[in-house]
């Protein structure tokens, strides 16, 4: 189910809307990475392209981070590109 959340990124609030499963994967990748779930939102909030939507960056970041995942099997560290 898609669910809106909201945060604060660089002192505005803002929402994006992700099914529970990114979300959860989120902050796996978060805890892996020892670093807090709105710092890893910041940093993909961060690395978005221009006009790119948070929620549809936050999805592709999770895809990239399981695809490195897969192929390596190691999960990728840092912003996935």
């Amino acid at each position: 189910m898609i669910r809106k959340r909201s945060i604060t990124l660089h002192g505005h609030r803002t929402s994006f809307s992700v099914e529970d499963d990114f979300l959860t994967e989120l902050r796996t990748i978060a805890a892996e990475r020892s670093i807090s779930f709105a710092a890893l939102i910041a940093e993909v909030d961060a690395h978005r392209p221009a006009g790119a939507n948070l929620s549809s960056a936050l999805r592709l970041y999770v895809l990239a981070h399981l695809k490195q995942a897969l192929k390596t099997g190691v999960p990728a560290s840092g912003w996935a590109k």
